[in-house]
């Protein structure tokens, strides 16, 4: 069986950055030991990038979260180094959740990252909704929300809508 991870997010200014948690930085070697499973196997590994541009601010999320992060081409937009390779696909998003999951052919999909009460959980519920009928994970001790409380939220959310939350 085809497996699939899915590291969300895991960008300079959601680790250290503007945007940035200590929880954040205590996951990197996690997701890291995580993606070398995986390398090692020869499954699939998909990053996404969250991706804005010039005049964040003025958009909807900026009006909501009025933090400029993730602008494309800064530091703070990069994945983390050394976590990306080469075969790996690269997912640049506008916003929370990628909406054109349907274009890959999973069969399992495990998703790792940041930040769990939003992108994560986000990218969780898009996917279990498109392909009901696959195994839907999140490893939580690779996750990290924007407070722990919220990031306990977004791993029950999970569990009710059947997404099996491993590593707790």
């Amino acid at each position: 069986m085809k497996k699939t991870l899915i590291v969300v997010d895991m960008q300079n200014d959601f680790i250290d950055g503007a945007l940035g948690t200590e929880e954040a930085v205590q996951i990197v070697e996690k997701v890291r030991s995580k993606i070398n499973e995986y390398r090692e196997r020869k499954d699939e590994i998909i990053f996404t990038r969250d991706t804005h541009q010039e005049g964040y601010l003025n958009t909807n999320e900026g009006k909501h979260l009025p933090v400029v992060h993730c602008i494309e081409g800064s530091k703070g937009w990069e994945i983390r180094e050394g976590l990306s390779g080469e075969r790996d696909v690269i997912i640049n998003k506008p916003t929370f959740g990628y909406i054109d999951w349907n274009k890959f052919d999973f069969e399992e999909v495990e998703l790792v990252g940041l930040c769990t009460d939003i992108c994560v959980v986000s990218n969780a519920l898009i996917i279990k909704a498109m392909f009901p009928e696959i195994k839907v994970s999140v490893d939580a001790g690779c996750c990290a929300g924007v407070t722990v409380e919220s990031h306990r939220a977004a791993l029950t959310t999970m569990k009710m809508c059947q997404v099996e939350v491993i590593g707790e």
